[in-house]
């Protein structure tokens, strides 16, 4: 019998490679009965921490979808829009409100619930091109995954979701994590970046028969 494998998806939800990573993730999942736990890791927690990364709030959304241009190259599914954003007026969105109106979600519908909204905010943000910065916005989004609004809105307001990102963080670092997207499997082995289903699949299973030797 195969070991169960337990992986812990480290992500953010304005980081186009974890958008395309996601979906590989999910048919492993099914395909090898993995054990997925969601943690955030925030690239840029606000204006502040993005301004000192790239100069400007508009240079930062210059660079970033560039980055966004590797990324649809990548996707499976061809569902990233980098012409809608850049024709948005919104400043490029920073991480932490959307990270936290994740960690609501799970509140909510647990860890399946997380990642259905995760992978909702994400495809809100890198093909509908959505201010996933915006708290209504979010809570829009959670609508249409099935929450809850004025709880959604209630619980957002907790300084718990904040206090479940700062462990998160604590978590990444343990892990020694830098980037998103980061899987840990069983608290041991650490596979970084968007890697196609076939490497992933084949570096899980490497990882499954080292647990199964061991």
């Amino acid at each position: 019998m195969k070991q169960k494998l337990r992986v812990d998806f480290f992500h953010d939800v304005i980081c186009g490679w974890c958008y395309v990573l996601s979906p590989r993730l999910r048919h492993l999942a099914k395909e090898m009965n993995l054990e997925v736990h969601h943690h955030a890791f925030a690239l840029s927690a606000d204006k502040n921490e993005m301004i000192r990364k790239f100069g400007s709030m508009k240079q930062a959304k210059k660079i970033i979808l560039g980055h966004w241009e590797h990324c649809a190259l990548a996707d499976d599914q061809n569902r990233v829009n980098v012409e809608g954003m850049r024709k948005k007026s919104f400043e490029y969105p920073t991480s932490t409100t959307g990270l936290i109106a994740c960690k609501v979600a799970q509140k909510q519908g647990g860890k399946e619930e997380y990642w259905d909204y995760f992978d909702a905010v994400t495809h809100a943000h890198m093909s509908e091109n959505r201010n996933i910065a915006d708290l209504e916005t979010l809570a829009d989004i959670a609508v249409e995954v099935g929450l809850d609004k004025q709880r959604f809105l209630k619980d957002y307001a907790s300084s718990d979701r904040v206090q479940e990102i700062q462990r998160d963080r604590k978590l990444a670092r343990k892990f020694e994590i830098q980037s998103t997207p980061s899987l840990v499997i069983n608290e041991e082995w650490v596979i970084s970046g968007a890697l196609s289903l076939n490497e992933l699949r084949k570096q899980l299973r490497h990882i499954q028969q080292q647990v199964c030797a061991a």
